[in-house]
């Protein structure tokens, strides 16, 4: 393996994430703590406890987990799009690096921004309400588990679009909506049992209540089939990201 180039894009995309920190972290960390303030303070005092958990600490993990998923795909789309938009694409691709070495680059550096981003949520979340993590080693898997799908699902996005507008139409259009639709402020079971049905429709669903499980040991779903679901996602991304460059689709003229 090609280190020293896995290395170079790496650092040089950690480099530029560095150089906007107001809009990676500042406004990210000021919009949590507007929902924080909304659904747990101004909200959650007239909700009553959900499964013996207060409203304000039950909301932790969906948006972090809202978050993560915005953010891991936003930063590895651009990230990628950046060179193709510019042209050094084509040098990165002559270059003596494998692609496995130049998505483990790109996904690595996204994956471990939404990561960072996700731990200085949880320390914010714990200004405003009591959190307790009951299994850390598996709130740290689907951490991991969930930035690295979804960096590879905004890798797919980067690849893709052919504007800057359609870099933000999947995050803020789909996966935003999803989101909030998944649990992200609520339990599915405290829905009619038609809307329940139809919320195991929504993959969110799985990947959030999985991550609620590690902090309070409640889910809406089985925590078996939340990673199976996380599991699966990974592998169709990665399947599609081999196609991409089995074919060279929009990679090469």
């Amino acid at each position: 393996m090609n280190l020293t180039a896995v290395n170079a894009i790496y650092r040089f995309e950690m480099a530029r994430w560095g150089r906007t920190l107001l809009q990676s972290i500042v406004a990210p960390v000021l919009s949590t703590s507007l929902y924080f303030i909304v659904f747990g303070a101004a909200i959650g005092s007239r909700v009553p406890e959900i499964d013996g958990v207060s409203y304000g600490a039950f909301i932790v993990p969906g948006l972090m987990m809202m978050l993560l998923l915005t953010e891991s795909a936003s930063n590895a789309s651009f990230g990628i799009y950046l060179p193709r938009f510019t042209g050094t694409i084509y040098e990165i691709l002559s270059a003596p690096i494998s692609p496995f070495e130049i998505v483990l680059g790109y996904v690595g550096a996204a994956a471990t921004k939404s990561i960072i981003l996700g731990f200085i949520i949880l320390v914010t979340a714990s200004l405003f309400v009591p959190v307790r993590i009951a299994h850390p080693v598996w709130m740290l898997a689907f951490l991991v588990l969930t930035a690295l799908s979804f960096s590879l699902l905004g890798f797919i996005i980067g690849v893709w679009a052919d504007g800057f507008e359609k870099l933000q139409v999947i995050p803020m259009l789909i996966i935003m909506p999803l989101s909030f639709l998944g649990g992200t402020f609520y339990s599915i079971n405290m829905l009619p049992p038609f809307w329940q049905n139809l919320a195991l429709v929504n993959p969110m669903v799985y990947l959030i209540s999985g991550f609620r499980w590690s902090f309070f040991e409640i889910s809406d779903v089985s925590v078996g089939i939340s990673l199976t679901m996380t599991l699966v996602f990974l592998l169709l991304c990665l399947t599609i990201v081999w196609w991409i460059f089995r074919t060279g689709y929009r990679l090469k003229p």
